[in-house]
């Protein structure tokens, strides 16, 4: 399939790529002029305007949207309309939230058009191992986009379904991330009694290798922990800063909303916000992870 593609950041130009092995072609748009070129010189082809991927595009249009959430998703809606023929699909894949989503699906297929919200998760590992993808939107556009997915997936099979209508594949990603929050929390709290408990003289590079294998909390995101743990096990030079993507939020709110306890995630939460006014060793912890399964930034002390 041909796919459009507009943001080639550090997601969005693994996912080109691997769908360019897998024998697709993707049509890229970056304001980046170099993510451009890097595209084009992988085979794949990269325009500098909107208006070259339409027409760079043949048969039925399927685009998919890489971009922050909120404004930057409506711009680009709004100036990709006047490019698209009815029955031509969006997809949004970033982390919208999912009540801009389900807005999106009203006002674009109220003018003809198709649109799918694929919650993305796989971070700078994706190009290697798949991407895990929750899919809302109609069936028609989805069964259309299959091939793109089980190219994208870890496997055509697992790692990627269609969880339900407009906005539930960016609400079931939202409550992944929520998850997420507190699995991160639990390990760096964990790691960080036995950092204090100084008097045993604990390896903590050592005990992470350790529970990676027949422990009930192996993980990927443990594995991804011991790696980096093995470089810095002390994590030296990291300030104890964590960011939050906004999804943490969302799902306390939600959890809010809907009379649902969540005091896990909504802790977790606190502690990422709590982290901007001190320094301490569990949010360095924290911000090592996101930067081993992300490739987020960590600010340096």
């Amino acid at each position: 399939m041909q796919l459009g593609l507009i943001g080639l950041g550090k997601m969005g130009g693994n996912m080109a790529e691997r769908l360019r092995l897998g024998g697709h072609q993707v049509v890229g748009f970056d304001f980046s002029a170099e993510a451009v070129q890097k595209l084009t010189a992988s085979g794949n082809v990269g325009v500098s305007s909107l208006e070259d991927m339409a027409k760079n595009l043949k048969g039925r249009k399927a685009i998919w949207i890489m971009v922050p959430q909120g404004k930057p998703v409506d711009d680009t809606i709004a100036k990709l309309e006047p490019l698209l023929n009815r029955g031509d699909i969006l997809i949004d894949g970033g982390n919208s939230n999912y009540k801009d989503s389900q807005r999106h699906y009203r006002e674009v297929t109220a003018k003809g058009f198709q649109f799918v919200d694929v919650g993305t998760s796989g971070g700078v590992w994706g190009l290697k191992e798949g991407y895990s993808m929750m899919v809302g939107g109609d069936k028609e556009a989805v069964d259309y986009l299959r091939p793109i997915f089980e190219t994208l997936a870890p496997g055509k099979d697992k790692g990627w379904g269609h969880v339900g209508p407009a906005g539930s594949g960016h609400f079931v990603k939202m409550v992944h991330n929520g998850i997420e929050y507190g699995m991160m929390e639990a390990y760096a709290e964990g790691f960080t009694i036995m950092e204090k408990k100084e008097e045993l003289k604990l390896d903590l590079a050592q005990i992470s290798q350790i529970w990676r294998f027949g422990s009930v909390v192996r993980s990927w995101l443990l594995d991804l922990t011991a790696d980096a743990l093995s470089r810095n096990p002390k994590l030296d030079g990291l300030e104890a800063y964590v960011a939050d993507s906004g999804e943490g939020r969302w799902t306390v709110f939600e959890a809010i909303d809907l009379n649902v306890s969540a005091p896990i995630i909504t802790e977790s939460l606190i502690r990422r916000i709590r982290s901007r006014e001190e320094n301490n060793f569990t949010d360095r912890m924290l911000a090592i992870m996101r930067n081993e399964f992300g490739g987020h930034a960590v600010k340096k002390d």
